[in-house]
C-alpha cells in the first residue's frame, strides 16, 4: 500500500516509517511536516492511505482534510494522542486512527483492516461530519505562509502558473485547487477560471451576447462567461 506520513516532529515522522516498514505491508511514497507539503505531495505521489497527524500548527489535521479534492483523497488513519472520549467522532464516523506512541499490535489491526477496505474497493471514509468549516487560505509567500480569511478575498483565478487568491491588496498564490474552493466556500464560480466573492461584487457590467464583466469594490475586473452568467445572476437574486 502506498503510504503518506504528515506529523511536524521529525521523530514521529521517521518512527512510524519505521514501524509501517516492519509490517512489510507499505511504500512509504513521502514525509510531510506541514499541510501545505503535504497537499502537494497528495497531489503528485497519490497515496492509497495518509497517516495523519491531527495537531499541527497553523494548519492542523482536520483543516488538512477539508483541503484535499475528493477525487484524490486517500484512506485516512489519525495518529493522534487525544484519549477515548475524542476519538469517539472519528469512531463514529468509521475512521481508523492510532493512539501514540503507536504500538506494534494496534498497528496491525489497522493493516489488516486497510487491506480490507483497498481490497473491496471501498471509498475514502466520510469525513465531513469532523472536519472544521474553511475559514482561511494558506497562501505560499517567499519564506512564509500566510493564512487569508475568506472575507478578504474579492475573487479566484486560475493561470498556468497556478491559483491565486486576489484580494484588495495584493494576489497570492494556494495550494488549494478551484474545485476545493468552490465546493467549500461560497465563493461562486462566474469562469472556467475564476471564483468571486459575491459580497464585494460591486457592479456587473452586461456586453453583447451576454458577455459580462463583475467589477469588485476595489476596482478589480473579473470576467463573467455565459455558460456561468444565469447562476451569477440567480444567486445575485437578479
Amino acid at each position: 500500500m502506498r503510504a503518506l506520513i504528515v506529523d511536524d516532529e521529525i521523530h514521529a515522522r521517521e518512527e512510524l516509517e519505521a514501524l509501517l516498514a516492519e509490517t512489510g505491508a507499505f511504500t512509504v511514497v513521502g514525509k510531510c511536516a506541514n499541510a501545505l507539503e503535504a497537499l502537494q505531495a497528495i497531489r503528485r505521489d497519490k497515496p492509497e492511505v495518509l497517516f495523519l497527524d491531527i495537531q499541527m500548527p497553523m494548519i492542523n489535521g482536520l483543516e488538512l482534510l477539508g483541503m484535499i479534492d475528493e477525487d484524490i483523497m486517500p484512506t485516512v488513519v489519525f495518529v493522534t494522542a487525544y484519549d477515548q472520549y475524542a476519538l469517539k467522532a472519528f469512531e463514529e464516523n468509521a475512521l481508523d486512527y492510532l493512539l501514540k506512541p503507536v504500538e506494534k499490535e494496534r498497528l496491525a489491526k489497522t493493516v489488516q483492516r486497510l487491506k480490507r477496505i483497498l481490497k473491496e474497493g471501498e471509498r475514502p471514509s466520510p469525513v465531513q461530519g469532523i472536519i472544521p468549516a474553511l475559514t482561511k487560505i494558506p497562501c505560499i509567500l517567499s519564506n512564509r505562509i500566510k493564512l487569508i480569511s475568506l472575507s478578504e478575498v474579492e475573487y479566484v483565478k486560475s493561470d498556468l502558473a497556478g491559483i491565486y487568491v486576489v484580494t484588495a491588496n495584493g494576489q497570492y498564490f494556494t495550494e488549494l485547487t478551484l474545485r476545493v474552493l468552490e465546493d467549500r466556500t461560497h465563493f461562486i464560480r462566474c469562469h472556467k477560471q475564476f471564483l468571486v466573492n459575491i459580497d464585494h461584487v460591486d457592479e456587473i457590467l452586461i456586453g453583447e451576447n451576454l458577455q459580462a464583466q463583475i467589477s469588485t469594490k476595489s476596482g478589480h475586473c473579473v470576467p463573467v462567461s455565459r455558460r456561468h452568467f444565469k447562476k451569477l445572476k440567480d444567486r445575485l437574486g437578479l
